[in-house]
């Protein structure tokens, strides 16, 4: 079993790294709401060990959620709390979904050189919203959610965009915290796919984040994405952990 610290440590980085537009603390769960926009921004993190009863704060989060019409998703990790919880929610009804794996990469013996082609930004403009949104197949209420959540960031962060004559058919996200970077929003276009433009913006942004003090790298990768896994492999990512969701049927 990983190290419960070192999880619940890469949660919380993840938390602040892509934040929810609402968030409620309820003992020592992380509930959070994002207008329905990624399952990680609208999700309860059950990170720490509370003191009410399971059957308790369950009712009371599926009363929430409802309340703001939005389905009850739990992230649930190995770590989860209580114990046990992963039992519960699937007694309950709760289906799994979304295997991912989080895989992490130590950056003090790396060197990396970024490419010429991908640009870095400290803040998102509309030209990577929008290319992002492209890639995505983002409708209007999700792109109007997602650039809340990349206004809402606190920590460092580069946002990277590679282009090819002018458009970006590559974008990629890191925010570093505490001697940590985490990537996010890793796209390429459909057409300009198996050309290494991840692999430019994955070393441009790694290269970044080891200039701003980062130690460690963190990033979490589905389970059936084959051609993530290799490129992270490639990078010298290999998996800690992983997590997935639970909701309801």
């Amino acid at each position: 079993m990983t190290d419960p610290t070192l999880i619940r440590r890469i949660e919380e980085l993840s938390l602040n790294a892509w934040p929810a537009l609402q968030t409620l603390l309820d003992d020592g769960w992380v509930l959070r709401f994002g207008n329905g926009y990624t399952r990680r921004a609208n999700a309860i993190y059950p990170l720490y060990a509370g003191e009410q009863g399971l059957e308790e704060k369950l009712n009371a989060c599926e009363a929430l959620y409802t309340s703001q019409g939005q389905p009850t998703i739990f992230k649930v990790t190995e770590a989860s709390q209580p114990a046990g919880l992963d039992a519960a929610l699937a007694a309950r009804g709760y289906q799994t979904d979304a295997q991912t794996g989080v895989q992490l990469l130590d950056l003090r013996h790396g060197e990396w050189t970024p490419p010429r082609d991908v640009t870095l930004s400290e803040t998102v403009d509309a030209d990577w919203l929008s290319a992002y949104a492209r890639m995505s197949g983002l409708v209007k209420a999700e792109k109007l959610a997602h650039e809340k959540i990349l206004a809402a960031i606190l920590p460092a962060r580069r946002f990277a965009a590679l282009r090819v004559e002018g458009e970006i058919v590559a974008c990629g996200l890191a925010v570093v915290q505490d001697g940590w970077v985490g990537f996010y929003d890793i796209r390429t276009d459909p057409a300009f796919r198996r050309q290494g433009h991840a692999y430019g913006v994955m070393v441009a942004l790694l290269a970044w984040a080891k200039s701003a003090g980062a130690l460690d790298a963190y990033l979490q990768v589905m389970l059936n994405n084959p051609p993530a896994l290799n490129l992270y492999a490639r990078l010298g990512f290999q998996q800690a952990y992983r997590y997935w969701y639970r909701a309801k049927a």
